[in-house]
């Protein structure tokens, strides 16, 4: 790491600890996870009491019926671990049936509910690396949801821009008929008899042991009740999920994806973690630091690069179980030399470049199509997507990306939480990568982790759909190459290019837009403009430009340094 050099003062002090830290996308959620951490659970106990939290505390970014995939750290082994956490099709969904049904498109709705993957990741997380039961770390999700929170703005304003078209989604969010008021106390019954149900029925099996407990939980939201009142409501509404792809369902374990990025292996998640890692490899040869931070030269390398994995991304990246993705290649040197000579360094892509050669001969047509350059891509914020991370004493971290919030798809009666809406990430043209199929897959990425040669170990991640691993990116070099403490780089000025396909349909894109937050689009504006960037403004600060979140610890000090992005509600705390 470099010497942490003065870039100026963060709005907010860097959070600096000797014992352990959670850093979360809103400050009751870090608060959850740290009690946790004090009560003696370790880093998972806290990143999923944190996650489960959040999913209470930001119910409309994120749910327990929704997405969270997570990459853990061991450091008694060494070893990196990701938590399968992405979402499925449904059995009954397929490219045919949006064809035929629906005119190729993906309504937003109930007909982009996929089966639920959070429960099942949060539990997998505890049997295999957690010390506490589900109860334990469930308990302040319960509280939150049971006896309410004060709203808060950003939450506030989402609901109250929704138009929610379901009368139990508008029930849940707008229980008197109108979006709650700053300051008032959010209550979600249902939410929280349900996490209660989950728990009191861990306990029934306590006896057997805590596996047992867990997996009764996992019965009891797979197999029981709510995986029976999901299936009549779906029935009863035209939804594709059934009994029988809940009660089918488990994640499990899987691999990361690793490169080497200066001295540090960066672990992402699969497989829309290869878009970041990529960037990285195209941008590992460039003289970042002699460019000067944030100039034009650097926005435009650094917005070339992402242009350029933005389209392999398109051409190659879905469910590895479903695609022969071409991991191996996409993530060599070799191949981001080659994508790195495309980058010119007085021309900008007009567009969203071809993809690379992986020797495969021509890849089918990446899809999406251009939009307006005023859209905001409504879509993709409609998603929603929140962040937490963990580290203890020990040296374990954990990272996770937590979403599939309840406002776009209904919310199932008597449960208080709508299922995983990420249908619309998906394509209806059977030869894309990332086409509709019967169980397959999201291809998100989001959280990581990084390890530096056994000396530190950080996990990091953001919410932001196609910004997320822009704003990673960003973030990363910010600290490793410019020396910025973790507090100063998340909240330094930020930039995203929207010249490739969006994450959700109908994945359109505005070729050649740039946006960059106004301080700094008032300085090198006119200089990218000059090499064709089709510059917007952002505010600064904008909550669009995503909300990172990064714990550092030093394995010989056990110093702990935690940020969280003051773009969003994010907060860190630590000991």
């Amino acid at each position: 790491m470099s010497p942490q050099k003065t870039w100026g003062r963060s709005q907010r002090p860097v959070v600096r600890a000797n014992r352990h830290a959670v850093s979360a996308g809103h400050p009751m959620a870090a608060l959850a996870g740290f009690q946790v951490l004090e009560a003696g659970g370790n880093a998972i106990d806290a990143g999923v009491a944190t996650a489960l939290a959040t999913n209470v505390l930001q119910s409309e970014l994120t749910g327990i019926a929704g997405i969270a995939p997570a990459v853990v750290y061991l450091a008694d082994s060494g070893k990196v671990i990701s938590v399968q956490g992405n979402s499925a099709w449904p059995k009954l969904a397929s490219c045919e049936y949006f064809h035929k049904h629906h005119g190729g498109e993906i309504p937003l709705g109930i007909l982009e509910s996929q089966t639920p993957a959070a429960v099942d990741a949060y539990l997998t997380a505890l049997e295999h690396f957690g010390t506490m039961s589900f109860t334990e770390v469930a308990a302040a999700a319960i509280r939150f949801a049971r006896d309410g929170f004060p709203m808060y703005p950003l939450l506030a304003q989402l609901i109250d821009e929704k138009p929610m078209p379901w009368p139990t989604t508008r029930k849940h969010f707008k229980p008197e008929g109108r979006a709650p008021e700053v300051g008032e106390s959010f209550v979600q019954a249902e939410l929280g008899s349900t996490i209660q149900f989950l728990a009191d029925e861990e306990s029934k099996a306590a006896k057997k042991g805590r596996v047992a407990g867990l997996k009764a939980v996992h019965d009891a939201f797979y197999k029981g009740d709510i995986a029976r009142k999901i299936d009549t409501f779906y029935r009863e509404n035209g939804g594709l999920v059934r009994y029988e792809d809940l009660a089918e369902y488990r994640g499990g374990l899987i691999e990361p994806l690793k490169t080497r990025f200066m001295d540090m292996d960066i672990h992402a998640y699969p497989p829309g973690g290869v878009m970041f890692l990529e960037s990285l490899n195209i941008l590992g040869d460039f003289d970042l630091e002699a460019m000067g931070h944030n100039t034009p030269s650097y926005i435009h390398t650094l917005t070339e690069a992402f242009k350029l994995a933005f389209a392999d991304r398109e051409a190659y990246v879905g469910d590895p179980d479903f695609v022969d993705v071409p991991w191996d290649t996409l993530l060599s040197p070799a191949f981001a030399a080659q994508r790195r000579d495309k980058i010119d360094p007085d021309k900008a892509w007009p567009d969203m470049p071809a993809p690379g050669d992986v020797g495969r001969g021509s890849p089918a047509a990446a899809g999406g199509a251009p939009g307006t350059p005023d859209q905001e891509r409504q879509t993709s914020a409609d998603a929603g997507t929140s962040y937490c991370c963990a580290v203890d004493g020990h040296g374990n971290a954990f990272s996770c990306m937590i979403s599939g919030g309840n406002a776009n798809a209904p919310v199932v009666p008597g449960t208080g939480f709508g299922l995983a809406h990420f249908g619309i990430s998906s394509f209806t043209d059977p030869s894309h990568a990332n086409c509709v199929a019967p169980g397959k897959r999201m291809r998100s990425g989001g959280p990581a982790m990084m390890v530096q040669n056994g000396e530190r170990v950080m996990p990091f991640g953001t919410p932001g759909s196609d910004v997320i691993p822009q704003a990673m990116t960003q973030v990363l070099l910010n600290m490793f190459v410019f020396g910025m403490d973790p507090q100063v780089a998340v909240e330094s000025s930020r930039f995203a290019t929207y010249s490739c396909p969006a994450l959700f349909f109908p994945h359109d894109y505005v070729p050649g837009e740039l946006k960059i937050e106004a301080t700094l689009a008032k300085k090198v504006g006119q200089a990218l403009v000059d090499v064709g960037h089709k510059v917007v403004e952002w505010p600064d600060r904008i909550w669009r430009a995503a909300s990172v979140c990064a714990i550092i610890r030093e394995s010989d000090t056990g110093l702990i340094q935690g940020a969280a992005d003051n773009r969003r509600d994010a907060y860190v705390i630590g000991w």
